[in-house]
């Protein structure tokens, strides 16, 4: 994706350095914490596992999430009001809301079978090689439960994550991954790059 004046990029779980692994014009950020709000206006607070994603529909040209996937739980259940929630769905659902037709969803996450998926006690959800396809056209089960977006995907595969904070695919940085993922068995994350169908 070649950054052109309008592009906008959206970084869910930026934390104090945002990430615009596609090079957009204009970089919006999400966090939990309220500081973030701090860095301006293209800065927002919320919990997006209670909450909507608080930008409006088609706004985004990419969104990304680094280390954050994992943390949106599957299921809530709400024991008071007798209800279910299913918030990585509905978390998945905004993200396709928010970008433009075409738009790219850019995440990177520690994935099973390795350790880096389990050992941090707040992941409360572990992603697979094959997760993504549960929000993908062609298999798209998620559906099942009510989601309502489609996406296309553009990569997936294990990665060594220190290369994979851009989505420019450098050869040297790849035989390197190559390297660490197969001589040292090091390929701890998935890269997911999933074009929006809209």
């Amino acid at each position: 994706m070649h950054s052109t004046p309008d592009t906008k990029h959206l970084d869910i779980g930026c934390g104090p350095v945002p990430r615009n692994p596609l090079g957009a014009q204009h970089l919006y950020g999400i966090d939990i914490d309220p500081r973030i709000e701090s860095m301006g206006p293209n800065f927002k607070s919320a919990n997006v596992v209670l909450s909507p994603l608080p930008f409006g529909d088609n706004a985004f040209d990419s969104v990304s999430a680094f280390d954050v996937i994992e943390h949106i739980p599957r299921v809530a259940v709400d024991y008071q009001n007798g209800t279910t929630r299913m918030p990585f769905l509905e978390l998945m659902e905004e993200v396709h809301r928010v970008l433009k037709p075409g738009g790219v969803f850019y995440a990177l996450t520690p994935a099973y079978p390795s350790p880096a998926a389990f050992q941090d006690p707040t992941h409360v959800n572990i992603i697979t090689d094959q997760t993504h396809a549960y929000f993908c056209a062609d298999f798209a089960y998620a559906a099942n439960y009510g989601f309502k977006g489609a996406f296309t995907a553009l990569e997936v595969r294990r990665v060594y994550p220190k290369y994979f904070f851009t989505a420019r695919r450098h050869w040297a940085l790849l035989l390197k991954n190559w390297h660490k993922r197969v001589i040292k068995r090091e390929a701890s994350h998935l890269v997911w790059q999933l074009k929006a169908l809209k």
